[in-house]
C-alpha cells in the first residue's frame, strides 16, 4: 500500500470578490500518495493553481483541515508554513524568478542555504543535480540573463529539489517554454519521479499531463473524476487514448 504523504479534510477556499463571496475550493477530500506523479486539470477558473497553492502551504484553506504526515500545516502560522515550504517542498513556477544579480550556482546554493548550513554538501549536492538535468559547468557560472528559457526552467528544477523535498510542485511548468523545450523539462519531471520523487503538477497541456499516473479532474472547486493512467511509458498511444477518453467524459 502506497504512503500518504498528504490529505486534505473538507478543502475549502472562498475569496471575497466585489462584495460577493466566490467559491473556489469546496470541500475536497484528497489523498497524495509517496512516489505519485499527481496531475491536476481543469479549464480556466477552475480552482486548479488555488489547490496547488493549498497544498503546498502557499496559502491557507478557508475552512477544512490539510494534514502533512502527522502534523496539521493548516493551522499554522505564516512563519510556520514558510517553515514547512523550505523543509518540505520544492516549487517550480511558469515562471522562473531567478535572481539576476547571482550566478546560475548561487542561485541554488542560497535556496540550500535556507536550511542548510553544509555549504560543501550543498555544492556537492547542487553538482550531481546539474548533472542529472544536463546544465553544464560553464552555464552553472553563468547568469540567469545569459542562459535559455529551457536551461532556466531545468535550473529552477534544481533549486527546487536542493533541499530533498518530499513533494515537487509545479505549476504550468511548460506554459512558458517551446515545444522542444517544453519536452527537456517534462523528461525531467519523469526522470526524478522514477527515482522516487513524488510531483503534483497543475497543467492544461495533453502532453504534459501523460507523464502523470494519477490525473485529477477538477470543474468548479470539486474534483469532478479522477484517471489511473499507471507508469509513464514513451509513446504509450493506450495512455493518450485513455486520457483522451477521460477527459471527454470530464467535458474538456
Amino acid at each position: 500500500m502506497k504512503k500518504i504523504l498528504l490529505k486534505t479534510d473538507h478543502l475549502s477556499k472562498s475569496f471575497s470578490s466585489g462584495g460577493a463571496l466566490q467559491h473556489v475550493l469546496k470541500n475536497i477530500d484528497l489523498e497524495l500518495y509517496e512516489g505519485d506523479f499527481t496531475v491536476i486539470m481543469g479549464a480556466s477558473g477552475a480552482g486548479k493553481s488555488t489547490l496547488l497553492y493549498a497544498l503546498s502551504g502557499m496559502d491557507t484553506p478557508s475552512l477544512g483541515t490539510i494534514t502533512f504526515g502527522d502534523k496539521v500545516i493548516s493551522t499554522l502560522s505564516q512563519d510556520g508554513l514558510a517553515v514547512f515550504r523550505r523543509e518540505h517542498c520544492g516549487f517550480v513556477f511558469q515562471q522562473i524568478y531567478l535572481i539576476d544579480g547571482m550566478s546560475v550556482m548561487d542561485n541554488i546554493l542560497s535556496a540550500g542555504l535556507l536550511v542548510s548550513n553544509d555549504k560543501k554538501m550543498l555544492f556537492s549536492k547542487a553538482k550531481e543535480l546539474f548533472a542529472a538535468v544536463d546544465i553544464s559547468e560553464e552555464t552553472q557560472n553563468k547568469f540567469p540573463t545569459q542562459i535559455s528559457g529551457g536551461e532556466a526552467q531545468r535550473v529552477g528544477i534544481v533549486r527546487a529539489l536542493i533541499n530533498k523535498p518530499e513533494i515537487l510542485f509545479a505549476d504550468e511548468p511548460t506554459g512558458a517554454l517551446n515545444s522542444k523545450t517544453g519536452l527537456d523539462v517534462l523528461n525531467t519531471l519523469s526522470k526524478f519521479n522514477e527515482q522516487g520523487q513524488s510531483v503534483v503538477m497543475v497543467t492544461h497541456d495533453m502532453r504534459s499531463a501523460r507523464r502523470g499516473n494519477r490525473i485529477l479532474y477538477l470543474k468548479d472547486g470539486i474534483i469532478l473524476g479522477e484517471c489511473d493512467l499507471g507508469k509513464y511509458r514513451h509513446k504509450d498511444m493506450a495512455r493518450h487514448e485513455k486520457l483522451s477518453a477521460f477527459l471527454s467524459e470530464m467535458g474538456w
